[in-house]
């Protein structure tokens, strides 16, 4: 039979746009079912993240030990590594009884113990407790109250003395975590933190200092408390950048820290001939610059140190001059006290020629001036 080639074309294609429609409802079916089950393997997922959250949270909740580092050193190792160094000082004054805190440091071969100079002032009957609570008699080897510095020996075996690494405290930048270790309120071996919180302060101590500036300071927020004098101020991995040294009365979280700087510079001299020299000295008095202070004297820079006295006889005598303002030291900005004050402990010594930068009048000069020795402390 002849079927006309009109009707063969038009089965075809009626052929092709069914088989066509069979593959769509065939996806179509196909992705109906993958979707449920994909929704299905979902949920269930979903119930194991659930039952896992809750297994792990009432795991914590239980068992979690958390540890603090300080540049992936546990707070508790740098503890355990140091506080057996940390010592108990106590002695006995005209006033009663003073107590403050200490560090086992080993200086050529021999065993001492660093604190500040306040805490063994004027004392008697001193004696040093480790601990694991053995106390020994001491004695004083060497005193520098112009940096509050006191070395100690101790009248004790060898096997009591655990001694620390002191470090410079030139690479201590504001903001660095540390760690003091030390005696508050007689609370043995307590440990607090902080941070660095500002470099190159001064204080200036009435008492033992007669009003010259403890120079180049540390200062931070970890806490500090009466006892806590003369411990030691460490860094991240436990090594002693400083010796804590006072408090601001009544201040929130403001301590101030004798650097290592100073007592490695220093430590020899104490031990060998118990006392220090090297302060140096320029005999002048004067006060910080500031935007109302040049408003009021006509002065035509608003930072720097302003002469107001010249010892007469001193160092600078016939050199600098009442309202001079110190702008530089041998170069280096000076933009008050502290600036200054460190600069002349940490760069300068007695005898040294020192080039100043002065603002005088409408001029500015170079003077040079040689340096002197501060007069003896107050007894």
């Amino acid at each position: 039979m002849h079927i006309p080639n009109a009707h063969i074309k038009a089965s075809t294609s009626l052929f092709a746009l069914l088989f066509a429609a069979g593959l769509l409802v065939g996806a179509l079916a196909t992705f109906y079912v993958t979707f449920q089950e994909t929704n299905k393997l979902s949920d269930q997922v979903a119930d194991l993240q659930n039952q896992l959250s809750n297994l792990s949270s009432f795991d914590n909740a239980t068992y979690q030990n958390v540890t603090i580092y300080q540049n992936s050193t546990s707070l508790a190792t740098i503890y355990a590594n140091v506080s057996r160094s940390v010592v108990l000082v106590q002695g006995t004054t005209s006033d009663g009884s003073v107590q403050g805190s200490g560090f086992v440091y080993k200086f050529q071969d021999r065993m001492v113990v660093i604190t500040n100079y306040h805490v063994v002032h004027d004392t008697s009957a001193l004696s040093v407790t480790f601990s694991n609570g053995n106390g020994y008699p001491a004695s004083v080897l060497g005193t520098d109250p112009y940096a509050d510095l006191a070395v100690i020996s101790v009248d004790a075996p060898a096997t009591e003395f655990a001694p620390v690494k002191i470090v410079s405290s030139s690479a201590l930048r504001v903001g660095e975590p540390v760690i003091a270790i030390g005696n508050p309120y007689g609370l043995v071996g307590s440990l607090t933190t902080g941070v660095v919180s500002g470099l190159g302060r001064s204080i200036t101590e009435e008492d033992f200092a007669g009003g010259f500036s403890i120079a180049n300071i540390i200062q931070t927020s970890t806490p500090i408390n009466p006892g806590n004098s003369g411990g030691p101020l460490l860094n991240a991995v436990g090594n002693v950048v400083g010796i804590t040294t006072a408090i601001v009365s009544d201040s929130q979280g403001l301590g101030f820290v004798v650097p290592s700087n100073t007592i490695l510079r220093e430590i020899a001299s104490l031990i060998d001939s118990g006392a220090y020299s090297g302060h140096s000295y320029m005999g002048v008095s004067g006060q910080d610059m500031s935007y109302n202070t040049a408003q009021q004297t006509g002065a035509s820079v608003t930072y720097g140190w302003r002469i107001a006295s010249v010892t007469t006889g001193g160092p600078s005598d016939g050199i600098l001059n009442v309202n001079d303002i110190i702008i530089a030291l041998n170069g280096t900005p000076i933009r008050n006290n502290d600036d200054l004050a460190s600069y002349l402990e940490e760069k300068t010594q007695p005898e040294q020629s020192l080039v100043l930068t002065v603002v005088r009048g409408s001029s500015t000069i170079n003077v040079t001036v040689i340096l002197g020795t501060r007069p003896s402390p107050p007894t």
